[in-house]
């Protein structure tokens, strides 16, 4: 195993990525794809010449990085393996947490990162004050309009009989068909993912049959690909 000569930490260091992937679907794909083993307090991917094709990934607990390292080696992510290895320093999430944190020049980066990550969120949150109108948000992370348009809720209708097509609503208006696709392809059966771009929010998403879709659907239901966004996933109506 590569990270042999390493001992086991709470960061995983990955390598071997699609460098035409940009920065952050690279992040968030990667986020997506490993937060099923633990939870994830950062995602580290740069564009630079040097760190191209490479991602660090801080989990909470050794044992998820742990189970990550063996469990995702070699996955095909993007169409190429991942090169997945523990990582040789300390990341600054748990160099905070155990008090050998220095900040010095990193102090800057991480100060640009977070207001960028708040004027994202400022302005998913006024796109969507601005299409849907002055509507409550409910738990889920999705307006009463939103809710709406991407079909009645199972209280409103009877649920669909079960068969080999999923449908997946309250996705990230972000999330593209390959990250779901990463996300499903782990399950037997998987065959596609089909989104509406003028529905952006949920997808279809068709296995072989129902018994396999159904092992994913239990599998992934509610699995946030953001801390806001639990997917709600049923069977199709045909």
């Amino acid at each position: 195993m590569l990270s042999g000569d390493i001992p086991p930490n709470q960061t995983i260091y990955i390598k071997n990525i699609n460098e035409k992937v940009k920065k952050e679907e690279l992040k968030r794909s990667l986020y997506a794809l490993f937060s099923q083993y633990g939870r994830i307090l950062d995602v580290v991917a740069l564009k630079t010449t040097k760190l191209r094709g490479q991602a660090w990934i801080v989990f909470s607990e050794i044992t998820a990085a742990s189970n990550a390292v063996r469990q995702m080696q070699n996955f095909p992510f993007y169409d190429k393996p991942m090169r997945i290895q523990y990582a040789k320093t300390k990341s600054d999430c748990v160099a905070k947490a155990d008090g050998t944190y220095a900040p010095e020049e990193k102090k800057k980066k991480k100060e640009e990162k977070a207001a960028e990550r708040k004027k994202r969120a400022e302005e998913a949150q006024q796109a969507g004050s601005a299409s849907n109108g002055p509507s409550a948000q409910n738990n889920g992370g999705i307006s009463a309009s939103q809710a709406s348009r991407q079909g009645k809720t199972s209280s409103q209708e009877p649920a669909a009989a079960p068969n080999n097509i999923l449908f997946i609503q309250n996705l990230p208006h972000e999330t593209t068909s390959m990250m779901l696709q990463i996300l499903f392809q782990q399950y037997p059966g998987f065959r596609e993912v089909r989104m509406i771009e003028a529905k952006p929010g949920i997808a279809f998403v068709e296995f072989g049959d129902d018994m396999q879709a159904s092992v994913a659907m239990q599998a992934l239901q509610a699995f946030k690909i953001t801390p806001q966004n639990p997917m709600a996933i049923t069977y199709a109506k045909k």
